[in-house]
């Protein structure tokens, strides 16, 4: 294994890639959080009902995801990484713009309009994390390839606590929606300077078939290794789509008087930021993407169990596991980066792509299974039924799948 300077690793590690792909992740983070953190004050402003419109908002955002990470992975190998970069951006910026005039609309169906242009930013944001991760993953040395994506997720999920920060200080929803509208237009001017993978120039005028994202689904192995790689996010989003986005609902089966929803994502994401920073280093120094994702995995699931059990009981308490817990799911830029590692360059996008996209696609169903043991079981238990089977998923594919710490990522399916 090659051993770089620090000012080699220094260049490598803040080139112009890198700094966008943050960056733009960051605004990705700020604007897919956005409505789970305003989403109690904007609807109650609406006279809408913050749990049952909310629920329904926040699935057809997510259908988005699973949808737009199809088909902006299947672009980012047809068209080139540099395409979804661009056109993401643009889709989930305006999109939140138009949210943020949603009291200004003089229609009497506010819920289904808010629902809609949720669905088109769930389409747009859906591109912004695959493209970036697999531009970086390509354009750096593999020794130093965990470190670089783990900047990258580590700073952009930033973007959450700044989401947080800004509802509060601007003191209106609707400000927030404008802002982070706003800075993803002013990137998109920035991204103008950034230059295609070299690994996916190579293949783009061969005649390789490019973006079939079938192609998952009719060899075995292949199937087996994408089940694993989705298999593996879940923990991360059960932690932030039903603990956190759902906090309020976990308030008074634990004796708390009030959790907001804002700041326990908040907390979650100041501990994701930092677990991703330190999972790409954890993996660099193990020497395997593996057991970093399974050390941090075990750990996150012993914060579920002290949370769901009885450990808290105020709501400083609550707030302090979701930073444990966002702590234990730091692994997100890990498990990006293994999606990547994974396949060919002709397939890589769509599968960095549609991975994580994978994982949020299925925060719906996980809220299903939630809301159906709710009326029977209660809210805590129902909680950890959903949560033995995803983690149960995530141990057993985190242990079988394919170790890939310092894979060459030059071939092809």
């Amino acid at each position: 294994m090659r051993e770089f300077t620090f000012s080699e690793k220094a260049t490598h590690l803040f080139s112009f890639p890198v700094i966008v792909a943050a960056l733009g992740y960051f605004v990705d983070i700020y604007d897919l959080l956005l409505f789970g953190i305003v989403r109690v004050p904007s609807l109650k402003s609406m006279h809408l009902d913050a749990d049952a419109v909310g629920t329904t908002i926040i699935n057809y955002q997510m259908s988005g995801l699973l949808l737009g990470g199809i088909l902006w992975g299947i672009i980012g190998d047809k068209k080139g990484r540099l395409s979804v970069l661009f056109g993401s951006i643009l889709v989930y910026s305006l999109a939140n713009i138009a949210c943020g005039f949603l009291p200004q609309i003089n229609v009497g169906d506010k819920a289904s309009i808010y629902a809609l242009l949720r669905f088109i930013a769930g389409l747009g944001l859906a591109g912004e994390l695959g493209a970036g991760i697999t531009l970086v993953s390509e354009s750096l040395p593999k020794e130093l390839r965990a470190i670089g994506t783990s900047i990258v997720a580590g700073f952009g999920l930033l973007g959450a606590v700044v989401a947080q920060l800004t509802v509060e200080l601007a003191g209106n929803w609707t400000i927030a929606y404008f802002i982070g509208g706003g800075l993803g237009l002013l990137l998109l001017l920035l991204r103008v300077g950034v230059f295609e993978s070299g690994l996916y120039k190579d293949i783009a005028k061969t005649s390789v078939a490019k973006g079939d994202f079938l192609s998952f689904f009719t060899n075995a192995k292949r199937l087996k290794k994408y089940l694993r790689c989705i298999a593996i996010g879940l923990p991360t989003w059960f932690c932030v789509g039903i603990l956190a986005m759902m906090a309020n609902q976990f308030a008074p089966e634990m004796g708390i008087r009030n959790l907001q929803p804002g700041k326990a994502i908040m907390w979650a994401y100041i501990g994701i930021s930092v677990g991703d920073f330190a999972s790409g280093m954890i993996s660099h120094l193990l020497r395997s993407r593996k057991k970093a994702i399974l050390y941090m995995m075990l750990f996150t699931l012993i914060g579920v169990s002290l949370m769901l059990g009885g450990a808290t009981r105020t709501e400083s308490g609550y707030y302090f596991f979701c930073a444990w817990l966002g702590l234990g799911t730091g692994y997100w830029a890990m498990f990006v980066t293994v999606a990547a590692e994974q396949f060919g360059t002709n397939i890589r996008s769509t599968a960095t792509t549609t991975v994580p996209n994978m994982v949020r696609g299925l925060v719906p169903v996980m809220l299903i299974g939630f809301n159906y043991f709710k009326p029977s079981m209660g809210v805590i238990f129902s909680a950890a039924a959903v949560g033995i089977i995803v983690f149960a998923l995530g141990i057993y594919a985190t242990v079988s799948i394919e170790e890939t710490h310092n894979r060459d990522l030059d071939f092809t399916e």
